[in-house]
């Protein structure tokens, strides 16, 4: 499944064999979003992650920035 946008934000749902690669996979993404200063909001449930993304500062709207940490995000996989 690619990028779905809609209500203003940019949402993916990933579906992992089991927790330790969902966590794995969590834990990447979260030293990219540092990276890029830019975090998401997601939600993880066994071995399921969804991820939202949206730009807070400008109005909780996508963005540039939103598009292309969605991006770097598929790339980790």
């Amino acid at each position: 499944m690619s990028w779905q946008e809609k209500d203003n934000t940019l949402y993916k749902q990933y579906t992992f064999n089991n927790f330790i690669e969902a966590f794995s996979f969590m834990t990447k993404v979260a030293l990219l979003a540092e990276k890029h200063d830019h975090h998401p909001t997601w939600k993880n449930t066994y071995n399921k992650v969804e991820i939202w993304l949206n730009t807070h500062d400008k109005g909780d709207i996508v963005t540039e920035k939103d598009r292309k940490l969605a991006n770097e995000i598929d790339v980790v996989i």
